[in-house]
């Protein structure tokens, strides 16, 4: 019995290690400030709104306070039509963070995670960006490096997910919210592989 229980917590804790390093990569972990190889900057960095969006656009700042590109890019529609775009209330939150207005691009359009990368896009290539960085929450980083990447084919991609985020710590196995996203992006990450993505 003993022996049997100590196997479901290993088993536990392994699917939950797997997990958390599945679904929030992370390029820049080794990486303090800008630097040579994996380490280089970027010519921008890219924000998606959705989730715990003010932590996102937080974590966009400092890697732009840090120097690690020169252009931040805030990507999303209004989550309630009536007001401003989510773009736009990130764009406020990084100016009164200290930001240049000259430094931040908006896509105000986008309403999911494709479009997002849609939208984008078509920044990157009028600007001729080569490397971005994407800047989300933890357990959205996956798919959204998919999307970005079938859009992005020729741009070099890293991954930099939120470190303070109200909906994905450390601590999310803790919780059915934190499991109901986990497996809410496993399933549309399997959708997205499949050709289906949103």
């Amino acid at each position: 019995m003993i022996h049997r229980l100590i196997g479901l917590v290993l088993i536990a804790i392994a699917v939950i290690v797997g997990l958390s390093h599945y679904l929030s990569p992370d390029d820049l972990k080794d990486c303090p400030q800008p630097g040579s190889g994996q380490c280089q900057k970027a010519g921008a960095i890219i924000v998606i709104s959705g989730g715990d969006t003010e932590a996102r656009t937080a974590e966009a700042v400092k890697l732009y306070q840090t120097g690690w590109a020169p252009t931040i890019i805030l990507s999303g529609a209004a989550a309630d039509k009536s007001g401003p775009s989510n773009a736009a209330a990130m764009r406020k939150q990084a100016e009164a963070a200290g930001v240049p207005a000259t430094a931040l691009v908006m896509d105000e359009r986008s309403e999911t995670t494709k479009q997002n990368a849609q939208e984008v896009a078509g920044i990157i290539a009028q600007r001729g960006i080569k490397r971005v960085i994407l800047v989300t929450s933890g357990y959205h980083m996956r798919r959204a490096l998919a999307e970005f990447s079938v859009q992005l084919p020729n741009v070099e991609l890293r991954a930099r997910p939120t470190t303070h985020d109200k909906h994905w710590s450390a601590w999310w196995w803790l919780t059915p919210w934190g499991w109901w996203l986990a497996v809410g992006e496993l399933l549309r990450i399997s959708l997205f592989a499949l050709g289906v993505s949103r």
